[in-house]
């Protein structure tokens, strides 16, 4: 099918499998994707490169206004700690706005897009032709993440993260600003019992049946 003028907004948690699900959809709808968490990650990354203090406000909005979505580097920025800096910085307003103003600028292009994050269906895209929001419980998230640490030959401690899921979510669902939270017309798709073809068909059928009514209204 054609994707023209498709949007498809993801949100969800850490390690609920949102990110490999927004790539597989949009290579399957050939629709450029965003990661849109890569793009406070990319503010973290800077900071701690350059030496700079994460609670430094001014700072942190110079190192958005200097991040450019075409640059992206997935394996620089997944490092654990360059993460949690991310989380961090992600509370400041200012960074917030300069950075979903990029994310809407991405989203904004002829054919649609896939953007997947913690706000793109309230904030970023609410007016997206598709939303979702995939969840999984923490205790199989945690589970997740500690296999994507040992499949790259790393090590890592299931109750040590464990409690960093729940910090993440804590913050992301309780700060003032784009708080972590459904769209009040996302497509709920919780994960915890599925691999990621099962995901990836219920998300493509919801998706199908969204664009075959909209093409029939």
């Amino acid at each position: 099918m054609t994707a023209a003028s498709l949007v498809i907004a993801i949100d969800g948690p850490a390690a609920s499998g949102k990110g490999t699900l927004a790539r597989r959809l949009a290579d399957y709808y050939h629709l450029p994707h965003l990661d849109t968490g890569l793009t406070y990650r990319a503010v973290a990354h800077m900071l701690l490169t350059k030496g700079w203090p994460l609670g430094d406000a001014p700072h942190a909005v110079e190192a958005a206004r200097l991040v450019d979505l075409g640059s992206l580097d997935r394996d620089v920025l997944s490092v654990h700690a360059v993460g949690e800096a991310a989380s961090k910085i992600a509370v400041i307003p200012e960074v917030r706005r300069i950075l979903v103003d990029k994310q809407r600028a991405f989203a904004a292009q002829v054919s649609g897009a896939v953007l997947d994050g913690r706000d793109i269906g309230t904030v970023v895209c609410p007016d997206a032709t598709v939303k979702l929001y995939v969840t999984a419980s923490a205790e199989v998230r945690a589970r997740r993440r500690l296999a994507e640490i040992e499949a790259r030959d790393g090590t890592g401690d299931f109750a040590t993260i464990l409690a960093d899921i729940a910090r993440r979510d804590e913050r992301d669902m309780g700060r003032a600003d784009s708080p972590l939270r459904p769209a009040a017309d996302a497509h709920l798709l919780d994960t915890s019992e599925m691999d990621i073809e099962t995901a990836f068909i219920a998300a493509r059928t919801i998706i199908d049946g969204i664009v075959a009514a909209a093409s029939e209204s």
